[in-house]
Protein backbone atom coordinates (compact mmCIF):
# COMPACT_ATOMS: atom_id res chain seq x y z
CA UNK A 1 0.00 0.00 0.00
CA UNK A 2 1.41 3.48 -1.03
CA UNK A 3 2.36 5.81 1.93
CA UNK A 4 0.05 8.60 0.99
CA UNK A 5 -2.51 5.56 1.54
CA UNK A 6 -2.58 7.02 5.38
CA UNK A 7 -2.52 11.06 4.47
CA UNK A 8 -5.10 12.84 6.77
CA UNK A 9 -5.00 16.74 7.02
CA UNK A 10 -3.32 18.07 9.87
CA UNK A 11 -3.60 21.78 10.11
CA UNK A 12 -3.69 25.16 8.13
CA UNK A 13 -1.24 28.09 8.48
CA UNK A 14 -1.02 31.38 7.44
CA UNK A 15 2.26 32.75 9.45
CA UNK A 16 5.12 31.00 9.62
CA UNK A 17 5.23 31.24 13.45
CA UNK A 18 2.31 29.07 13.11
CA UNK A 19 4.25 26.17 11.00
CA UNK A 20 4.06 22.87 13.56
CA UNK A 21 7.20 20.34 14.58
CA UNK A 22 7.65 18.07 11.48
CA UNK A 23 10.49 15.74 11.55
CA UNK A 24 10.18 15.95 7.55
CA UNK A 25 8.12 17.43 4.50
CA UNK A 26 7.27 16.72 0.97
CA UNK A 27 6.12 19.56 -0.36
CA UNK A 28 3.67 20.21 -3.65
CA UNK A 29 3.98 23.66 -5.53
CA UNK A 30 3.20 25.13 -8.96
CA UNK A 31 1.43 27.46 -11.22
CA UNK A 32 -2.52 28.03 -9.77
CA UNK A 33 -3.74 25.91 -12.64
CA UNK A 34 -1.52 22.97 -13.01
CA UNK A 35 -3.41 20.68 -11.24
CA UNK A 36 -1.64 20.40 -7.56
CA UNK A 37 -4.96 19.59 -5.60
CA UNK A 38 -6.07 16.93 -8.36
CA UNK A 39 -2.50 15.11 -8.00
CA UNK A 40 -2.56 15.47 -3.84
CA UNK A 41 -5.99 14.22 -4.18
CA UNK A 42 -4.99 11.20 -6.49
CA UNK A 43 -1.67 10.44 -4.84
CA UNK A 44 -3.99 9.70 -1.58
CA UNK A 45 -6.45 8.23 -3.28
CA UNK A 46 -9.33 10.42 -2.18
CA UNK A 47 -11.52 12.95 -3.80
CA UNK A 48 -11.18 15.83 -1.70
CA UNK A 49 -8.27 15.60 0.66
CA UNK A 50 -6.89 18.52 -1.02
CA UNK A 51 -9.61 21.29 -1.73
CA UNK A 52 -9.89 21.12 -5.53
CA UNK A 53 -11.64 24.69 -7.58
CA UNK A 54 -12.75 25.63 -10.25
CA UNK A 55 -11.45 29.17 -10.29
CA UNK A 56 -7.45 28.70 -10.08
CA UNK A 57 -5.47 30.16 -7.13
CA UNK A 58 -7.76 29.70 -4.06
CA UNK A 59 -5.20 28.00 -1.90
CA UNK A 60 -4.00 31.01 -0.55
CA UNK A 61 -2.41 29.22 2.64
CA UNK A 62 -0.06 26.42 3.51
CA UNK A 63 -1.97 23.00 4.15
CA UNK A 64 -0.37 20.58 5.94
CA UNK A 65 -1.74 16.46 5.77
CA UNK A 66 0.25 13.82 8.19
CA UNK A 67 1.53 10.58 6.69
CA UNK A 68 2.70 9.31 10.08
CA UNK A 69 6.17 8.83 12.19
CA UNK A 70 6.55 12.99 12.11
CA UNK A 71 6.40 13.20 8.21
CA UNK A 72 3.83 15.52 6.29
CA UNK A 73 2.65 16.36 2.84
CA UNK A 74 2.66 19.99 2.63
CA UNK A 75 0.20 21.64 -0.23
CA UNK A 76 1.90 25.21 -0.85
CA UNK A 77 -0.33 28.38 -2.44
CA UNK A 78 -0.42 28.10 -6.63
CA UNK A 79 1.38 31.17 -7.90
CA UNK A 80 0.89 33.04 -11.24
CA UNK A 81 -2.88 33.22 -11.76
CA UNK A 82 -5.09 34.49 -8.85
CA UNK A 83 -6.92 37.68 -8.78
CA UNK A 84 -6.35 39.00 -5.43
CA UNK A 85 -6.26 42.40 -3.98
CA UNK A 86 -2.02 43.68 -4.09
CA UNK A 87 -1.46 42.97 0.30
CA UNK A 88 -2.83 39.39 -0.18
CA UNK A 89 -0.29 38.44 -2.96
CA UNK A 90 2.30 40.22 -1.48
CA UNK A 91 1.61 37.96 1.99
CA UNK A 92 1.35 35.24 -0.01
CA UNK A 93 4.28 35.73 -2.38
CA UNK A 94 6.25 36.37 0.93
CA UNK A 95 4.90 33.00 3.07
CA UNK A 96 5.94 30.75 0.30
CA UNK A 97 9.63 32.19 -0.69
CA UNK A 98 10.22 31.85 3.57
CA UNK A 99 8.86 29.04 3.54
CA UNK A 100 10.60 27.17 0.65
CA UNK A 101 14.28 28.94 1.92
CA UNK A 102 13.92 28.53 5.26
CA UNK A 103 12.16 25.47 6.64
CA UNK A 104 14.40 23.03 8.29
CA UNK A 105 12.22 19.84 7.87
CA UNK A 106 11.50 20.25 4.01
CA UNK A 107 13.39 17.59 2.08
CA UNK A 108 11.88 17.60 -1.63
CA UNK A 109 10.25 19.48 -3.38
CA UNK A 110 6.95 18.13 -5.84
CA UNK A 111 6.62 20.86 -8.59
CA UNK A 112 3.53 20.19 -10.97
CA UNK A 113 3.72 21.37 -14.47
CA UNK A 114 1.04 21.37 -17.30
CA UNK A 115 2.19 19.14 -19.89
CA UNK A 116 1.16 21.44 -22.43
CA UNK A 117 2.93 24.92 -21.10
CA UNK A 118 5.65 23.42 -19.24
CA UNK A 119 8.87 25.42 -18.08
CA UNK A 120 7.37 28.87 -17.81
CA UNK A 121 8.87 31.89 -16.48
CA UNK A 122 7.68 31.23 -12.99
CA UNK A 123 8.34 27.68 -12.97
CA UNK A 124 11.73 28.46 -14.10
CA UNK A 125 12.24 30.86 -10.94
CA UNK A 126 10.97 28.63 -8.65
CA UNK A 127 14.12 26.34 -9.87
CA UNK A 128 16.43 28.93 -9.57
CA UNK A 129 14.55 30.08 -5.77
CA UNK A 130 14.79 26.69 -4.40
CA UNK A 131 17.82 24.99 -6.05
CA UNK A 132 20.07 27.00 -3.17
CA UNK A 133 18.67 24.74 -0.20
CA UNK A 134 20.42 21.84 -2.22
CA UNK A 135 17.36 19.62 -1.52
CA UNK A 136 15.97 17.63 -4.85
CA UNK A 137 13.12 18.40 -7.17
CA UNK A 138 10.48 16.32 -8.76
CA UNK A 139 8.91 17.56 -11.72
CA UNK A 140 5.12 16.31 -12.03
CA UNK A 141 4.20 17.01 -16.12
CA UNK A 142 0.24 16.93 -14.98
CA UNK A 143 -2.72 16.72 -17.25
CA UNK A 144 -0.81 14.19 -19.60
CA UNK A 145 -3.84 12.62 -20.64
CA UNK A 146 -4.43 15.49 -22.57
CA UNK A 147 -1.45 14.82 -24.93
CA UNK A 148 -1.22 11.45 -27.59
CA UNK A 149 1.90 9.47 -26.41
CA UNK A 150 3.89 10.72 -29.24
CA UNK A 151 3.56 14.06 -27.47
CA UNK A 152 3.92 12.83 -24.00
CA UNK A 153 7.14 11.66 -24.96
CA UNK A 154 8.31 14.72 -26.92
CA UNK A 155 7.82 16.76 -23.89
CA UNK A 156 9.34 14.72 -21.39
CA UNK A 157 12.61 14.36 -23.97
CA UNK A 158 12.20 18.24 -24.16
CA UNK A 159 12.18 19.27 -20.78
CA UNK A 160 14.64 16.77 -19.72
CA UNK A 161 16.90 18.19 -22.49
CA UNK A 162 16.19 21.71 -21.13
CA UNK A 163 17.26 20.83 -17.86
CA UNK A 164 20.08 18.52 -18.48
CA UNK A 165 23.18 21.06 -17.57
CA UNK A 166 20.60 22.69 -14.66
CA UNK A 167 22.23 22.69 -11.33
CA UNK A 168 20.46 20.23 -8.43
CA UNK A 169 19.37 17.63 -7.98
CA UNK A 170 16.29 17.28 -10.65
CA UNK A 171 13.74 14.68 -12.45
CA UNK A 172 10.88 14.76 -14.32
CA UNK A 173 8.20 12.49 -15.00
CA UNK A 174 4.56 12.71 -16.57
CA UNK A 175 1.78 12.29 -14.94
CA UNK A 176 -2.02 12.53 -15.24
CA UNK A 177 -4.82 12.44 -12.57
CA UNK A 178 -7.78 11.24 -14.03
CA UNK A 179 -6.28 8.54 -15.59
CA UNK A 180 -3.68 8.05 -12.59
CA UNK A 181 -0.99 7.93 -15.40
CA UNK A 182 2.56 7.72 -13.28
CA UNK A 183 1.14 7.16 -9.87
CA UNK A 184 3.69 4.55 -8.29
CA UNK A 185 6.84 6.98 -9.97
CA UNK A 186 6.60 9.68 -8.06
CA UNK A 187 5.21 7.41 -4.91
CA UNK A 188 9.19 5.24 -5.57
CA UNK A 189 10.24 8.88 -5.56
CA UNK A 190 8.82 10.80 -2.62
CA UNK A 191 9.60 7.29 -0.36
CA UNK A 192 13.25 7.62 -1.21
CA UNK A 193 13.44 10.74 0.40
CA UNK A 194 11.75 9.48 3.15
CA UNK A 195 13.90 6.46 3.94
CA UNK A 196 17.13 8.64 2.87
CA UNK A 197 16.31 10.61 6.09
CA UNK A 198 19.33 8.65 7.92
CA UNK A 199 18.59 5.70 10.05
CA UNK A 200 14.90 6.85 11.46
CA UNK A 201 13.65 6.00 7.61
CA UNK A 202 9.91 7.67 6.69
CA UNK A 203 6.38 6.96 7.08
CA UNK A 204 5.28 2.96 6.81
CA UNK A 205 3.11 2.36 4.56
CA UNK A 206 0.09 0.09 6.08
CA UNK A 207 0.35 -3.65 5.31
CA UNK A 208 -2.74 -4.99 2.87
CA UNK A 209 -4.98 -7.28 4.30
CA UNK A 210 -4.49 -10.80 4.87
CA UNK A 211 -6.95 -12.75 2.35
Amino acid sequence: MSIFQNARFYTTVNHMKDLPATRAEVAFVGRSNAGKSSAINTLANRTRLAYVSKTPGRTQHINFFELGDECFLVDLPGYGYAEVPEAVRAHWVELLGRYLQTRDSLIGLLLIMDARHPLKELDRKMLDFFRTTGQPVHILLSKADKLSRQEQNKVLALVKRELADYPGRISVQMFSSSKKTGVEEVEGVVKGWFDALGGEGGPEAEPPPEL
